[in-house]
């Protein structure tokens, strides 16, 4: 649309450019004279996020993926009624292009697959459960954001399958997302490595775009006498664990496929040896645990090299020295002898508590109605039940259970075809290493961590986009030169 109007008013054009970028340059500058430059920065780094989609929805979605990864809490450093986050702006720009799409006629027909149906039947159920529960607490401004973009999360997988249309399309965002991730752990390793009152400061040096400040670094237990935990940009090690058990799922098939997405495989491994490094310092075990549960999911469906790989990963973590600390984490964790297990094992209770009086539709998002009871339990599972009841605990799981049953039902054709094996398999991988992580913790859910609600139904929607081609006649991929 906006190639077409330069493409036929040329002069008009290019005098709008020149005047626009001059206006461009003398905010800048007043910017930085009245703000200083790292609020300057941050204010361009917001408008590139809602400015960048505009080009396509392909680069929006890029944008989408690389604040998830890299920048996920960061905020505008100022206040527009509420504060927007960074991700608020790339997701609504993305949401706002595909509807311009649709009312200018670009789009003309939904791609539907089975899992719309319970996805939207989810989406309705939470909005009932919300409004259900309005009574149980205060209805503020900042609830009903969080809520907003809890809803546009879950409908961002309905975006993702209506646009990825082709399988090419497919693996680019799988390359992209790749790519962020190893960008993420990296970033993480770095800090962890560095001395801890140097990383300090630099995480503290993102509280202008909305990061916490202070004492920021985490440590086993919250004790500073134990073992520090990498948390990257993601503020809390549980849900950076969890978005590198995604990530390393994504990354495994690359490891052992005949043709690795980036050509080289010494790539694939740099990349994958990062962010598991990433994730085994986070100390997470239910990470741990759900990257494991994936890369044999991989292994069981195809990539049998892989099992190798987890034996000799499983060696090293046992045997080597450096590692003692991390198994002695795991042990505690089957002994229920650490506190944070304990804590758990109390918030588990506690959650049954409430929902022995509230089955159905649970309390709504807002807070218990009772005093003796909370919202707020380590499981996504028990998380949604608390909220919606063991109505909207069935619906996920529905959708849940339909996503995989569709991928079942199409597993033959989508390994035998070399355009879509290692992708669709690393999709679904990524759902399962969540769903794991899911039993011990409740990010991917969690009101509070939309980045964790967001990247989780980017992935639904990837895995169901791969599902449908292996749906389609073989015909519709013979001229993509693309293999697995």
């Amino acid at each position: 649309m906006i190639q077409d109007y330069f493409l036929a008013y040329p002069r008009r054009s290019s005098l709008a450019v020149g005047a626009g970028l001059a206006v461009i340059g003398l905010g800048i500058g007043a910017l930085l004279g009245f703000a200083g430059p790292i609020i300057t920065l941050a204010v361009l780094l917001a408008l590139a996020m809602a400015v960048i989609p505009l080009v396509s929805i392909e680069v929006g979605l890029w944008g989408v993926i690389a604040v998830i990864t890299l920048l996920p809490f960061a905020t505008l450093p100022f206040k527009l009624i509420l504060t927007p986050t960074f991700l608020d702006l790339a997701l609504g720009v993305v949401v706002l292009v595909y509807l311009i799409q649709w009312m200018s006629g670009h789009r003309r027909r939904l791609t539907l697959t089975p899992a719309h149906g319970p996805i939207i039947a989810f989406i309705l159920l939470a909005i009932f459960a919300f409004i259900l529960g309005l009574s149980n607490g205060p209805l503020t401004s900042n609830l009903i954001r969080k809520f907003a973009e809890f809803i546009l999360s879950i409908g961002f997988a309905i975006i993702v399958v209506d646009y990825v249309q082709t399988p090419e399309k497919l693996r680019s965002l799988v390359r992209v997302l790749l790519l962020a991730g190893t960008a993420a752990a990296l970033v993480a390793i770095v800090l962890y490595v560095l001395p801890a009152a140097f990383s300090e400061r630099a995480l503290n040096a993102l509280g202008v775009v909305g990061y916490p400040t202070g004492a920021v670094l985490r440590y086993i237990e919250d004790n500073p006498e134990n073992a520090l935990r990498a948390i990257g940009t993601s503020v809390d090690p549980n849900a950076f664990g969890g978005l590198m058990a995604m990530f390393g799922a994504l990354a495994a098939p690359q490891l052992v496929t005949r043709h690795p997405l980036f050509g080289r495989r010494w790539i694939s491994w740099l990349g994958f040896l990062l962010i598991a490094i990433a994730l085994i310092l986070t100390f997470s075990r239910a990470a741990m645990a759900g990257l494991l549960a994936a890369m044999l999911l991989i292994a069981a469906l195809r990539y049998r090299r892989l099992l190798l790989i987890i034996l000799l990963g499983a060696i090293l973590i046992v045997f080597l020295p450096t590692t003692q600390e991390y198994m002695g984490r795991f042990i505690e964790g089957f002994q229920i002898a650490d506190l944070a297990t304990q804590m758990r094992i109390g918030e588990y209770r506690d959650a049954f508590t409430l929902l022995g009086r509230y089955p159905i539709m649970g309390v709504g998002f807002g807070g218990a109605p009772d005093i003796d009871i909370y919202l707020g339990v380590a499981s996504a599972y028990l998380t949604i039940a608390e909220e919606m009841g063991f109505v909207g605990l069935g619906a996920f799981l529905l959708v849940m259970a339909v996503i995989f049953a569709w991928a079942l039902q199409h597993q033959r054709t989508a390994l035998q075809r070399p355009a879509l094996a290692a992708s669709w398999l690393s999709l679904h991988a990524g759902l399962v290493a969540a769903l794991m992580v899911g039993l011990f913790d409740h990010y991917f859910v969690n009101l509070e961590f939309q980045p964790a609600q967001t990247i989780f139904w980017l992935f639904v929607g990837l895995s169901l986009a791969a599902t449908r081609f292996a749906r389609d006649k073989p015909g519709k991929l013979r001229n993509l030169k693309i293999s697995s």
